[in-house]
């Protein structure tokens, strides 16, 4: 592992388009032997509109027009240089052995010191080998209508499904009291926790809590065993039940069979509800060329689609369900593209009893 080296091909999510290019330190190695990359995202406003100065800034247009792009329209972007003689120190990442373990520490501590109030810290995989361990567009959007609608937030208890590294939980908890960031995988929980750890500065004031839990939509109840991390108490499964009005999933609609378990845990969740909850779903439509059609396809988001018709035309009596777009005119608080693909496919579902 100490000769890594990465290739032009080296990639990371769209998001990362728009961050400066500058040289950045892997923290760990986790266990599959994946570098663990460390990004900061500023907030460019704060929940009440302000800007880190304390100024109004002026609002960003949804249509990414501040985003520099070339003569054609493309991003505009620098990239990383192909030809062997250039200096690649100057752009790629310095690794650390497992074997450095101080040095880790030490970079961890500062790290934890280095968090400032209008800036977020994330872990993250370098290439994109498993979704879950990136960040995608569609956390900043949530993330984004999140902090625009923090008043309707302000004190709720809130679960978000398939969180990933835990973007829009973390950004949720400046608002709400109680959230249950939870996905499948100890690996990837525990990178969760470690983000909600190294970013606790901007929900602890608040006296907020975030709980980094194992919740599979595959089985068809809680993990309660006491000897697994990231396990549920009968407490946590009660306060679940009882008090959450808000359910968040950003960007978790790419395989048919996932976006099928993700509606069937949304039924059961909501029918084991107190209250009626709403359910806000950020998702890309994502084009393709695929040879079956000859021509450009989206078949995950009109899978998700459809799902989302069988849930609106329900009828079991004891549920009732409303499907609604959500209009995309809130402002910017973190950089990135509002391509026409995300902003028209992000909706909410209203559950009610």
């Amino acid at each position: 592992m100490d000769q890594v080296t990465f290739r032009s091909d080296t990639v990371l999510s769209d998001v990362h388009l728009l961050l400066p290019n500058a040289c950045h330190l892997m923290k760990r190695l986790n266990s599959v032997g994946q570098p663990v990359f460390t990004s900061k995202f500023r907030i460019l406003q704060d929940c009440d509109g302000k800007d880190s100065s304390g100024e109004s800034p002026v609002r960003e247009s949804t249509d990414a027009s501040n985003v520099p792009r070339d003569e054609d329209g493309d991003l505009d972007v620098v990239r990383r240089p192909r030809c062997s003689s250039c200096n690649r120190d100057a752009v790629c990442p310095i690794i650390l052995s497992q074997s450095a373990a101080t040095l880790t520490d030490e970079e961890d501590d500062s790290e934890e010191e280095d968090g400032a109030r209008d800036s977020i810290l994330w872990r993250h995989l370098w290439r994109i080998c498993r979704l879950s361990l990136q960040i995608w567009r569609g956390a900043f959007l949530l993330a984004d209508f999140i902090l625009a609608q923090a008043s309707m937030f302000k004190g709720a208890t809130v679960l978000e499904l398939g969180a990933g590294t835990g973007l829009t939980s973390i950004v949720m908890a400046k608002v709400a009291k109680t959230v249950y960031c939870t996905d499948v995988g100890d690996d990837l929980l525990s990178m969760c926790h470690r983000n909600v750890t190294l970013n606790k500065q901007h929900f602890e004031p608040q006296e907020s809590e975030i709980r980094v839990r194992q919740l599979n939509w595959m089985a068809d109840d809680f993990c309660t065993d006491a000897d697994l991390d990231f396990c549920w108490t009968d407490a946590e499964k009660a306060d679940l039940h009882d008090n959450t009005t808000f359910v968040i999933a950003a960007d978790v609609c790419y395989d048919d069979d996932l976006t099928d378990a993700l509606f069937r845990t949304l039924y059961r969740l909501a029918s084991n509800m107190r209250h009626p909850s709403t359910t806000y779903i950020s998702i890309e439509k994502r084009l393709n060329v695929t040879l079956r059609h000859m021509d450009v396809s989206c078949e995950a988001y009109d899978h998700f689609r459809h799902c989302l018709d069988w849930l609106q035309q329900m009828t079991d009596g004891k549920m009732n369900f409303t499907v609604e777009p959500v209009k995309s005119s809130f402002p910017h608080f973190f950089q990135y593209a509002r391509v026409e693909q995300l902003v028209r496919s992000t909706c909410l579902c209203v559950f009610t009893q």
